[in-house]
């Protein structure tokens, strides 16, 4: 009696388990091949010179600040920064709103 009760429970789990739909199992299978990849990357990237990494990332860095300022698409704790550093780089819209003026007005 007590091992019909553990089939009984047994295959309620797994009805249970055949009502998920499979678009749940696609975005597990997802999740885990992304965990997978980013393990061999990181692995990769370790494996690299550390000079030669560290440029990189520099140099990614920065054209990703630089971007962020010239969009102004800035998170809302680096706002008070980017206004300081702002009035020295180009702006998006910066061209067209000088251009839409006369000669007389881009004059300081």
């Amino acid at each position: 009696m007590d091992s019909h009760f553990v089939f009984l429970a047994a295959t309620t789990t797994l009805e249970k388990l055949e009502k998920i739909p499979p678009a749940f199992w696609a975005k597990v299978g997802l999740a885990v091949a992304g965990v997978i990849i980013i393990v061999i990357v990181l692995r990769k990237l370790f494996s690299i010179n550390k000079f030669v990494l560290f440029g990189a990332i520099f140099v990614g860095g920065g054209i990703y600040f630089f971007n962020m300022i010239y969009h102004r698409t800035e998170p809302k704790f680096l706002t008070p920064v980017v206004e300081r550093i702002a009035q020295f780089f180009p702006t998006a819209g910066a061209y067209e709103t000088t251009q839409s003026k006369t000669p007389d007005q881009t004059k300081r």
